[in-house]
């Protein structure tokens, strides 16, 4: 992804996620913080597809439409703040190439698992991906920021 590319992500975003509206601050804030975390899945006809992902603490996710400032010090977990496909890009493998690539990102950064919010029913979806729920009572109120059903989750790489 770069900044060229913003545009189009957000017409993903608001296509995709309409129930979770983020400005392009956001965006711009991730791909700037950490590009290597950020992709875009070309299609024929434009982008068909984005993953907004960097390190973090899964104690603490960030909340909805929230600004990082920075990128923690010591983070224990490579967060994968959003992955957004297209419905004709689904079932193709594209989100498992994605996170196979998160995954040698968060390798290579030294950290040994994936952490994500699990929104609306893809709690499901992303437990056959081999995500587990995560218990931290001091995340209730970033979860509640999403959707009353979020889930924090996290899995080896």
């Amino acid at each position: 992804m770069c900044a060229d590319d913003l545009p189009a992500v957000m017409d993903l975003a608001a296509r995709i996620h309409p129930d979770y509206p983020e400005g392009e601050a956001v965006f711009a804030e991730r791909l700037a913080l950490c590009p290597a975390g950020c992709l875009v899945l070309p299609g024929a006809e434009g982008l068909v597809g984005y993953v907004l992902s960097h390190p973090w603490r899964v104690d603490g996710p960030p909340a909805l439409d929230s600004a990082l400032g920075a990128l923690p010090a010591v983070p224990d977990c490579w967060y994968l703040h959003d992955i957004a496909l297209l419905p004709p890009a689904r079932g193709q493998g594209a989100a498992a190439a994605a996170l196979a690539l998160i995954g040698t990102r968060a390798a290579q950064a030294g950290l040994g698992r994936i952490a994500l919010i699990a929104t609306g029913q893809a709690a499901a979806y992303w437990r056959r991906a081999g995500f587990t729920p995560l218990d931290q009572p001091d995340a209730a109120t970033v979860l509640r920021s999403y959707d009353p059903r979020a889930q924090l989750m996290a899995r080896g790489v």
